[in-house]
């Protein structure tokens, strides 16, 4: 096909697909004259990865074209693949406690005297939740480091208890969509398929969580604060009011 049939395959206007074949993210297309090219079905899906690294997962074209040379090396494990597609989707680690690390790793962060014993508590609870769990994540990770100011966080409002009571249950409800999350990626042949499902499922699957999470609370709040009026089948409220939470 040529490159204009191959933008309306895919969605992507010639002149984006031309730069990224400048910027060596899509292999040049065969030559068929010195003004023609041809691009075949490897073009298209390459094309579709592309879109879904940099319009869905947020990524640079930069972190892009990293990404792209890790499912072309076959020397790399698949696990380190898909790490690096996760690596380069904004989430909660794209704080100041990664700081701009490309390996991911925390930075190291300027001392608050006033928050020490607040951040040691975090840091020492979410250790002990990943040894007893036997997660094999680096304890320097930036998503660990993210977990960590977010229980700091908890803990210095007045609501350290969070940590006691909700972690473990959050960390259940974590493995299982982790577990839900390679189930969808899991079956593909190709790495480049397996890598899209992971950007993909990974982006848009938050707002699905966030989502169906609300829903819940708003159900488990009826079930067990609201009454009758909340039970399933009533009629909805009426215009002006909210519901709980």
């Amino acid at each position: 096909m040529r490159i204009g049939e191959l933008s309306r395959r895919t969605g992507v206007p010639v002149p984006t697909v031309k730069f990224y074949v400048r910027e060596g993210l899509l292999p040049p297309g065969r030559l068929t004259s010195p003004n023609q090219a041809h691009y075949g079905e490897e073009h298209e899906r390459r094309l579709r990865l592309i879109r879904a690294l940099i319009g869905v997962g947020g990524l640079s074209v930069a972190a892009a074209a990293d990404v792209l040379a890790a499912i072309d090396d076959p020397a790399l494990p698949l696990h380190k693949a898909l790490g690096a597609a996760s690596h380069g989707i904004p989430g909660p680690d794209d704080s100041e406690a990664r700081a701009g690390r490309p390996d991911g790793t925390a930075a190291e962060q300027t001392a608050d005297p006033a928050g020490d014993a607040e951040t040691d508590a975090a840091r020492a609870a979410v250790e002990d939740l990943l040894a007893r769990r036997g997660w094999h994540v680096s304890p320097h990770s930036g998503k660990v480091a993210a977990l960590v100011a977010a229980a700091t966080a908890l803990t210095r409002v007045g609501h350290g208890d969070f940590l006691t009571h909700a972690l473990e249950p959050y960390a259940d409800a974590a493995q299982l969509v982790a577990e839900a999350d390679l189930d969808y990626v899991a079956g593909q042949e190709r790495r480049e398929d397996l890598v899209e499902r992971a950007v993909v499922g990974t982006v848009l699957g938050d707002a699905v969580l966030t989502a169906l999470r609300r829903i819940a609370q708003v159900d488990a709040s009826a079930r067990r604060f609201g009454d009758r009026a909340e039970a399933p089948g009533a009629q909805p409220p009426s215009a002006g009011t909210t519901s709980a939470p």
